[in-house]
């Protein structure tokens, strides 16, 4: 079962400095029948102008991934990292026992697009940690990367659950495919572009909910890029 998430019925926030729109429900944004899906707890789509950003605040107990589309991201924490994420990053910080940190815009002239993911974790109070690893596009183009899971095989980063994130870069004419194992589900975000999912077309921030699936078959159809979630 396939379950359509569209783009123009999620939730949205325009501060000015950032245009968000929200995939669950997230701050203001409250909408009962879009909670997450399993371990999956918030995709925000965000743009910030340059310059801006978000000042230090806390987190605890969750697995935070941002990805990068367009720009770069400052970020800053009190385990004294100090970093910039660009296209081709995957950043993931490990709240855990309790985490300040800031995003900032790290330039003052051009916007930063970026995906904000929450995972909520495999336990609680874990040491908080963090980490980023780059990824080429080579990597991604017409294939499933894996850029995040939980035992950081294949030089993924590390995530606290038991979730396998691939992304992958398709042009026209591209298809890949992922087999599901008995009893796993699935959410597809779709960043930008346009693709066939399982022959449903998906357009950029659309996002689409499986289970009781064994295959998902996607098939470029404009320039896209895409994130997949395998989950328990």
């Amino acid at each position: 079962m396939i379950t359509i998430r569209n783009r123009d019925e999620r939730g949205a926030v325009n501060m000015g400095w950032l245009n968000s729109k929200h995939s669950f429900s997230f701050g203001h944004y409250y909408d009962p029948a879009h909670m997450g899906f399993r371990a999956l707890r918030v995709i925000n789509d965000d743009r910030v102008i340059p310059g801006a950003g978000f000042p230090t605040h806390g987190h605890a107990d969750m697995e935070i991934v941002s990805y990068v589309l367009d720009g770069a991201l400052e970020h800053k924490d009190t385990l004294g990292t100090s970093s910039v994420i660009r296209p081709g990053d995957v950043q993931r910080m490990s709240a855990g026992s309790g985490i300040r940190h800031s995003e900032y815009n790290a330039s003052k002239k051009d916007p930063v697009h970026f995906l904000q993911i929450w995972i909520l974790p495999n336990e609680e109070g874990m040491v908080p940690g963090y980490e980023q690893k780059a990824f080429e596009r080579e990597e991604k183009q017409g294939r499933l990367r894996l850029v995040g899971s939980q035992d950081g095989r294949d030089g993924s980063v590390t995530i606290h659950q038991d979730v396998d994130l691939y992304a992958t870069l398709l042009d026209e004419g591209d298809s890949v495919t992922h087999e599901l194992r008995p009893g796993r589900h699935a959410w597809v975000q779709v960043a930008r572009g346009q693709v066939r999912l399982n022959g449903t077309v998906l357009k950029e921030g659309d996002g689409a909910a499986i289970s009781n699936e064994s295959a998902l078959t996607l098939d470029g159809v404009v320039s896209a890029e895409v994130l997949l979630f395998d989950l328990a």
